[in-house]
């Protein structure tokens, strides 16, 4: 299990970036929503996209999860 944010900047392609605890590219406190505690980066996108339709995984933290 990890704790997972989603970034409330969009990225340049339109993406909203979801992001595991402790990454390097964590936005900002101001700028991410928590998604809450899951066993992998699949859920907490679908979690995201709740808030957010075009979310992505962080090529980072989330790779199994980016898809652009």
């Amino acid at each position: 299990m990890a704790l997972y944010y989603v970034n409330k900047n969009v990225q340049s392609n339109g993406d909203h970036e979801v992001h595991k605890n402790g990454c390097s590219f964590m936005p900002e406190t101001e700028n991410r929503k928590y998604l809450g505690d899951f066993p992998n980066c699949r859920l907490a996108v679908l979690e995201a996209k709740k808030y957010y339709a075009q979310s992505n995984g962080c090529y980072y933290c989330s790779n199994e999860c980016h898809t652009s």
